[in-house]
């Protein structure tokens, strides 16, 4: 990873670069009308499938124009820290470019994510009790291997990428009102307010976050950026403790307003998804249809986009959150 101080956010013309880097692995996702869900929720609505991509998350994208933008020297081996998508976005591209991979995962991580992983070629290490210190680990690691250090979030180019999906959506629905997007990190949220900018529309970016993982929340709204002690969240896509340099001063320019829900409204969204789009979310994926039909008041009327970032969710939380309507 470069300096923070050097980082910059990437432009418009970084994500058409981006796509044209990319579009020999990735095709347009799909943005789909379910009746079910409209119904639901009373809403004009629309889901861009995310869950659909290689790997089953929108992560793909930023680890595919990150690798292969890559210097010779870079090329000798890179490390990174995840939960799983980010990482999976990394192995593949990693095993399409031939290039050593090393991530690092907490300890108890989901394990259908941690076994995609190493299926795409990577060595997995497994530490900490959460991302947060899974990253903190890596950090120590990259100088001992002398590995390129891939941010899930400080990296201009994972953003570009994961940007394009943000372009296919303005592309197919250029009068989109309000796209609701999921924010761990936040590279999603900002290829989406970094798009709708530079396109010059006026649709608000709104993020949808965990309470139990509300770092960001809370910084964004307040006067200044916090560090939880926690976040227990079963949405594994959203659950970070702090907040990044790059992705943050971004989404204090980019977005328009942040909802939460709580980890019964987490699971009630996985199943809302099932039950009206007939797809398997992760906590994080859902996170945006639920968000919809919570803030449907304030949405009627207005033409709006969910983004599904992902589909990998475990069977062990599936079968508790299916189970469980209180869970």
């Amino acid at each position: 990873m470069a300096d923070i101080q050097t980082l910059t956010a990437p432009t418009l013309a970084d994500v058409y670069a981006a796509r044209a880097r990319i579009g020999h692995v990735i095709r347009p996702t799909p943005l789909m009308h379910h009746p079910l869900l409209a119904l639901e929720t009373g809403l004009t609505i629309a889901v861009k499938h995310e869950n659909h991509n290689p790997t089953g998350a929108f992560k793909v994208r930023g680890g595919l124009n990150l690798i292969a933008s890559l210097t010779p020297e870079e090329r000798r081996g890179v490390i990174t820290a995840t939960t799983g998508n980010h990482g999976q976005s990394i192995a593949l591209a990693c095993q399409r470019e031939r290039v050593p991979c090393t991530i690092v995962t907490p300890i108890g991580n989901n394990p259908e994510k941690n076994a995609a992983m190493r299926a795409f070629g990577a060595e997995l290490i497994e530490f900490g009790r959460d991302f947060d210190e899974a990253r903190e680990r890596v950090e120590q690691l990259q100088h001992e291997r002398g590995l390129r250090y891939v941010h899930s979030a400080n990296e201009p180019l994972l953003i570009a990428g994961v940007a394009t999906y943000a372009l296919e959506i303005f592309d197919e629905q250029p009068d989109v009102d309000v796209v609701l997007v999921p924010i761990g990190g936040g590279s999603g949220a900002c290829g989406c307010g970094i798009v709708r900018s530079g396109l010059g529309s006026r649709a608000k970016v709104i993020g949808v976050q965990a309470e139990n993982a509300d770092a960001f929340t809370r910084s964004w709204r307040g006067p200044e950026r916090v560090t939880r002690s926690t976040a227990d969240t079963f949405a594994e896509g959203m659950a970070t403790r702090v907040t990044f340099d790059l992705t943050f001063g971004i989404l204090r320019q980019e977005l328009d307003d942040v909802v939460t829900l709580t980890e019964a409204e987490l699971a009630e969204g996985v199943r809302l998804a099932l039950r009206t789009t007939h797809n398997l979310a992760e906590g994080a994926g859902a996170a945006p249809l639920m968000a919809a039909l919570k803030l449907r008041d304030r949405l009627a009327g207005k033409r709006v986009v969910c983004v599904m970032s992902g589909g990998n969710i475990d069977r062990a939380t599936l079968a508790r959150v299916l189970n469980d309507p209180a869970a």
